[in-house]
């Protein structure tokens, strides 16, 4: 390797113009309390302009007395460690890395440090800006070098924790304390979050840490922007651009300002939280397919140390988040890979929703992704989907067994919301599901649905359909009016004319009507909006495809939709409340009966450039 023709490995430290001695003779003084030269080393190292020749001489005098450099000289190491390494040449690189081993085998106290110096450089470098009296500085996402520093700053990475095994107890504080502000440049996060998911591959123990990092910051993002908010703002940009551009027909003033917009058909979000937030899942699914494939074949051990990890990362984080919308979909995507990982996802939503140890409101979320996954994950074989029911329907059935004669056998979401949770997950897997039973054998299809008794639990004292979601509820009293399998539209009326059960206020005086939807549910995999991590999910997802003429002569009140972008037929239905974060026990079982594989580490997700 050479720099300006020598060779800086094999030959002696060129000359350079520098002043004072030494370092050796410079700690020595310094030691002594004569400090001239040690300032004078200090400017000499923070110089701007400083040379290859001369980083790469002081660095090799540095590590030939790096055990001499205690705590007492913290200032010079921290100067030392603010060289521009990152993009010089190979020998310069080489050279510092040397000098970053030696100084953390040496000196652990300089470990925290030096992980700091690596991190810092995780995001492009900040560029000053200001509009209008107003700094909005934020990263040069132009760099060309990115790639290239990235890889050595894991190089440095890698070489200090294999210096020091306990890195990885202090690598992850610092890189939570370095995660940029969920509101800088969809560049900053991408390159902030590629990079950690780099940091979880060589150094695997940080991964669950890592995953629940990025998650965690997600769905910051995610319950910010409302699904229907983003559709909103993106469709209104695709009405702006078309009326400029009609506009323009007309108007052959060059200096007519134009809509800042997303044309029609491109892949940037108008919405600028939706933007970020597509930007950093496609990062992340990116890193979950080359986790799970080695050379294009999938890797069924690696697959499910992933799966367990996610799993984990979802009880604690996303399961009591409510009204998140996109950042579910890391592991709908990832159950997608093989049959037994969806199942053993299923198999865990169950257990959390007979469990007695675990909050309602947790119990009634893990009913709602049931309902949900069973619903849009066109992946799962009719085989599973009936298997899920009859785990759910009996389960009614007992819960109805045990309260029909008791004193709490009437309608309130506050004593039965996971029992409700249940009913609407089992009618919204029918309304989509009810075809693939059906198809094939009509006779038996039909006669696994009259064995599921729906007439009772319709009709049952706990009155279901009086707190499920109104458009679930008609458009199953549709279903299972066509099929003569349970007729609803009587019960429906009845509570159509009776108000929602009363509320007496707390502080005395009158009585509180609610008239809104007491679960408070959301279907977590409603369609997704976000434009280019949507590729990934697309294939793997179920759309609404009721047609309306099987709805005709029944009591719909226009929740019929028959047009295939118009997926979602609870579109207005699903209210809209603030995202809430708790916390649940991280304990779950998965059951993956698979072959194992041994592969090699993917390599994929580190070679993929910026």
């Amino acid at each position: 390797m050479e720099i300006e023709g020598r060779d800086f490995i094999n030959t002696s430290p060129l000359k350079t113009v520098r002043f004072g001695g030494n370092v050796v003779a410079t700690l020595a003084k310094f030691k002594q309390g004569d400090t001239s030269d040690y300032e004078l080393l200090k400017h000499q190292l923070a110089d701007p302009d400083i040379k290859d020749a001369q980083i790469i001489n002081w660095l090799q005098e540095f590590r030939n007395c790096v055990t001499q450099l205690s705590k007492d000289h913290e200032q010079l190491i921290y100067v030392a460690l603010r060289l521009p390494w990152l993009g010089r040449s190979p020998a310069v690189v080489e050279e510092y890395l040397a000098f970053l081993s030696n100084l953390v085998s040496a000196q652990t106290v300089y470990l925290r440090a030096c992980l700091k110096m690596v991190v810092s450089n995780f995001t492009p470098k900040r560029v000053k800006i200001c509009e209008g009296g107003v700094d909005i500085s934020d990263s040069d996402d132009d760099d060309e070098n990115l790639p290239r520093n990235f890889d050595q700053c894991h190089q440095a990475l890698q070489l200090i924790s294999r210096y020091v095994p306990s890195t990885s107890r202090f690598l992850m504080p610092i890189l939570i304390e370095n995660f940029p502000f969920v509101q800088k440049s969809s560049r900053t996060l991408e390159c902030y979050v590629h990079n950690l998911l780099r940091v979880a591959v060589y150094i695997p123990s940080l991964r669950r840490d890592v995953l629940e990092l990025i998650i965690s910051r997600m769905l910051k993002l995610d319950v910010s922007a409302p699904r229907g908010e983003i559709e909103e703002v993106e469709e209104n940009a695709v009405q702006q651009e078309m009326k400029g551009e009609e506009e323009g027909l007309f108007d052959m003033d060059e200096d007519v300002c134009s809509v800042k917009s997303s044309p029609e058909g491109t892949n940037v979000m108008v919405h600028p939280v939706a933007e970020r937030l597509d930007t950093l899942m496609v990062v992340l699914l990116a890193f979950i397919k080359d986790m799970c494939h080695v050379n294009g074949c999938l890797d069924v051990e690696r697959t499910k140390d992933l799966y367990k990890d996610l799993v984990c990362v979802f009880d604690k984080l996303i399961l009591p988040t409510h009204a998140s919308c996109h950042v579910q979909y890391a592991l709908f995507y990832l159950c997608s890979f093989r049959l037994a990982l969806a199942e053993a996802f299923l198999e865990h939503l169950w257990k959390l929703l007979q469990s007695l140890s675990h909050p309602a409101v947790l119990r009634q979320s893990a009913a709602g992704y049931m309902g949900s996954f069973l619903a849009r994950a066109n992946f799962l074989p009719v085989a599973t989907v009936r298997a899920c029911l009859d785990l759910l329907v009996p389960w009614l059935h007992l819960y109805i067994d045990s309260q029909d004669s008791g004193s709490r056998a009437y309608c309130d979401i506050t004593l039965h919301g996971p029992f409700y949770n249940a009913c609407q997950a089992v009618f919204y897997t029918l309304l989509f599901r009810h075809r693939n039973i059906l198809e094939g054998d009509m006779k038996k299809g039909l006669a696994y649905l009259q064995g599921l008794n729906l007439e009772r639990i319709v009709m049952c004292q706990l009155n279901p359909l009086k707190v499920c979601l109104p458009a679930v509820t008609n458009m199953f009293a549709a279903i299972t009016r066509k099929y003569q399998l349970v007729f609803c539209y009587t019960i429906i009326e009845r509570n159509n004319r009776h108000v929602l059960p009363v509320v007496r206020s707390s502080v005395g005086g009158d009585c509180v009507s609610t008239n809104t939807n007491p679960l408070d549910s959301f279907f977590p995999f409603d369609p997704y909006v976000l434009k280019r991590s949507s590729k990934l999910i697309e294939p793997l997802y179920q759309v609404w495809e009721e047609h309306s003429c099987i709805l005709s002569g029944t009591h719909m009140i226009g929740c019929c939709c028959s047009d295939a972008d118009e997926d979602d037929f609870l579109r207005g239905e699903t209210p809209e409340t603030k995202g809430v974060m708790g916390m649940t026990p991280g304990s779950y079982e998965s059951h993956l009966h698979s072959p194992s594989s041994v592969g090699s580490p993917p390599i994929a997700f580190l070679q993929r450039p910026f």
